[in-house]
């Protein structure tokens, strides 16, 4: 089958893949038992203003809480409050909505429930430092942490044990039972690794921290070095009485995503292939794989015979080179599929991030293909010199490639599809 418009169609790829992630779908399938007390809700992410909507919609009796989300993500509610503050570094916004969070909370009672909306974008809306540290440390933290190109796994390892929110705290300072319903933006879908983990301990140790931190060289303050090094910092343990009422759903993921895509795609007659939903690694190296992939295909017809849309999911990482460069990791990795792939007719690229914004701009990902590399040099920009300084999105704007959604209302991370024909 030839596919006339190849950016139109792996743009409903796309949208299938967010509507599979819709998080209304999900919480109707795992609606807890009404308590005895109050229902309370409380979240955090990018997703969570439409979590929080969608509850309200598939929940019947009383429900009153508050969420937290990226400025510009909010909807209309009617009983849950939103808040809207800083993502990806945090501000004074989201530093006095964790405060609130921690005082709902407390207050509940062994006759409440707490359920709690938990997405991607929630380690960086919910600032909370311990003692000795400020909100200036953890900005600090964060953008370091963004620079560093650790996976997101080692971030929220330092994250949660550098926080009196994260790691499992929130949950653990009520004494209300807890339901946790997450999308899962994370590879492998840990549910606490998804914001931190706020209402789900893991068996990470301050240790650990300390480790990553090292390994990444990372110059913390001698305040947080402090912190880490006592008692003080180990997060409660999954074992701890505390969490014994609690339970946990994932109620969205990036592999039930790339399934709705794969379906779409054989539904028009063009073969799938998913390679993975948890790919990891830095995003020029994870194009340099996928486009080779893909020129194997298209001038052997191997490992898959065209035409073939190839699927991918997972979080990358960019290790910044340089300052003052604008984009994200999937424009990252189409700027460097496009010039693997340069010159090589029959090969289309989509490279977004299923909540709509990619980095701190304002698209979603971006568009590529084997003419890519001309269009930008006809534009008078190097390709070369845009990778090398992170720049990607001033390339794609450049040459209106940019991949332009808005806000999605749910999160389950990065989504590729290349296009071989």
């Amino acid at each position: 089958m030839t596919i006339t418009a190849p950016r139109d169609f792996l743009k409903s790829l796309f949208d299938a893949a967010v509507r599979a992630a819709d998080p209304l779908t999900g919480i109707k399938s795992h609606l807890p038992e009404k308590p005895k007390g109050r229902t309370v809700v409380i979240g955090a992410g990018k997703g969570a203003a439409q979590m929080a909507q969608a509850l309200e919609s598939a929940w019947e009796g009383p429900i009153e809480g508050l969420v937290v989300t990226r400025y510009g993500y909010g909807c209309e509610t009617r009983f849950i409050e939103v808040i809207e503050a800083a993502h990806p570094v945090p501000d004074a916004a989201g530093f006095a909505a964790a405060r609130r969070l921690m005082e709902t909370v407390n207050r509940l009672t062994e006759d409440d429930l707490m359920i709690a909306l938990i997405c991607g974008g929630g380690s960086a809306l919910l600032p909370a430092p311990p003692e000795g540290l400020t909100l200036e440390d953890e900005i600090a933290l964060n953008e370091m942490l963004l620079a560093s190109g650790a996976p997101i796994s080692a971030m929220n390892v330092v994250r949660k044990h550098l926080s009196t929110i994260k790691g499992g705290r929130l949950a653990a300072a009520t004494k209300a039972r807890v339901v946790s319903l997450i999308v899962s933006d994370i590879p492998g879908d840990n549910p606490a690794h998804v914001a931190s983990g706020p209402t789900v301990p893991d068996d990470s140790t301050r240790h650990e921290a300390l480790e990553i931190i090292k390994q990444y060289g990372l110059q913390l303050p001698r305040a947080a070095l402090d912190h880490l090094n006592s008692p003080k910092a180990d997060a409660p343990r999954p074992d701890d009485p505390v969490f014994s009422r609690h339970e946990h759903h994932i109620i969205a993921s990036a592999g039930v995503s790339l399934e709705a895509a794969a379906a779409l795609a054989k539904s028009q007659g063009i073969e799938p292939a998913i390679l993975s939903d948890a790919i990891e690694g830095e995003s020029r190296d994870v194009a340099l794989v996928h486009a080779a992939i893909a020129r194997e295909v298209l001038g052997r017809n191997r490992p898959f015979s065209k035409p073939v849309v190839i699927l991918s999911g997972g979080e990358t990482t960019v290790t910044l080179r340089a300052k003052g460069g604008k984009g994200g990791r999937n424009g990252e990795f189409a700027l460097a599929m496009a010039l693997a792939i340069d010159g090589q007719q029959g090969i289309h690229v989509l490279a977004a991030d299923t909540d709509g914004i990619d980095g701190s701009e304002d698209n979603a990902g971006a568009f590529a293909d084997g003419g890519t590399f001309k269009r930008l040099r006809a534009a008078g920009l190097d390709a070369r010199r845009l990778l090398d300084g992170n720049d990607s999105y001033s390339g794609f704007a450049a040459v209106g490639d940019l991949f332009e959604t808005g806000p999605t209302g749910t999160n389950v991370n990065d989504f590729r599809a290349i296009l071989i024909a």
